[in-house]
């Protein structure tokens, strides 16, 4: 089951590229983005409840379509592009085993817990 939905998870990273191809932008410009969605780790300088909210905000798939969405009615490709990004990026957390986190602690994540307890 676990590498199911590993290729699962690859599968709509798969679907991110092909969307982020019908975008006008250079190629270079997804894998250089792909890991700006990290960035909000920096909420756990803060407490974990902020870090963990501001990571999960950046790393959840509905947020990603939401974004996406509203970029495709305003006809806003750049909104467009920051809704394919995160969900590429989520799509790539969730194959290499990386969750959404739970409040407690950064490691404690929806898919189990990560390295050693």
């Amino acid at each position: 089951m676990k590498n199911s939905l590993k290729l699962e998870e690859f599968g709509q990273l798969l679907l991110s590229v092909c969307a982020f191809i019908q975008l006008d932008y250079a190629w270079w410009l997804l894998p250089i983005s792909l890991f700006l969605p990290d960035l909000s780790i920096m909420g756990y300088a803060i407490n974990t409840k902020v870090g963990a909210w501001l990571y999960n905000f950046f790393h959840h798939k509905l947020s990603a379509i939401i974004i996406w969405g509203i970029g495709y009615l305003l006809h806003n490709s750049f909104l467009e592009l920051v809704g394919i990004i995160l969900y590429a990026h989520s799509s790539l957390d969730r194959m290499l085993g990386y969750g959404l986190k739970f409040n407690d602690d950064f490691k404690n994540t929806h898919l189990g817990w990560i390295g050693k307890k």
